[in-house]
C-alpha cells in the first residue's frame, strides 16, 4: 500500500510539473510574440534603438554591449534588442569586461517583469512596450 502511494504521489509531482512547463513555455511563447510586434512597430514610428549596456550588480559600473534595442525599465536592466530578442542586462562585470564590453545572452521574455520583485518593481510587459510606443499594438497585424 505504501508503494502505490508513493508511486501515485510521484506521478501527480511530474503531471503538476509537465503542466506547470507547459504554461510558462506558453508565456514566454506570447511574450516572443509581443516583443516580435513591438519592434515592428517601433521600427516604423520610433523611437530609434540605441545602444544597449549592461549594469553591474550593485551598481558596480556598466559595460557597452553590441547590442542595440530599447529599454523596457526605467532602471535599464531589461531590453528587447532590434531583432525581437530579450536580455536583461545586469550581471557582475569584472574590470575588464568594463573596459572589453560584453556580449549578454539572450533569455526567454516574461509576461510580468521584475515578478516577485519588491511591490512596485513588476511591470506587465505590454504596458512597458505601451510606455515606449503609445498604441503599438493598432500599429501592427
Amino acid at each position: 500500500m505504501s508503494d502505490d502511494w508513493a508511486r501515485q504521489r510521484t506521478e501527480a509531482a511530474h503531471e503538476h510539473a509537465a503542466r506547470l512547463a507547459a504554461r510558462q513555455d506558453a508565456e514566454h511563447r506570447r511574450a516572443e510574440e509581443l516583443l516580435g510586434r513591438f519592434v515592428a512597430a517601433a521600427r516604423e514610428v520610433g523611437p530609434d534603438p540605441e545602444p544597449l549596456q549592461v549594469k553591474g550588480y550593485g551598481g558596480r559600473g556598466t559595460a557597452r554591449t553590441p547590442l542595440q534595442g530599447w529599454y523596457l525599465r526605467a532602471d535599464r536592466t531589461a531590453a528587447v534588442s532590434t531583432d525581437a530578442e530579450f536580455y536583461v542586462l545586469t550581471a557582475p562585470l569584472t574590470l575588464l569586461d568594463r573596459v572589453r564590453g560584453v556580449r549578454p545572452a539572450a533569455t526567454r521574455p516574461p509576461l510580468v517583469l521584475g515578478a516577485g520583485g519588491k511591490d512596485g518593481d513588476s511591470i506587465d510587459l505590454v504596458d512597458a512596450l505601451e510606455r515606449l510606443v503609445p498604441g503599438w499594438r493598432d500599429r501592427t497585424p
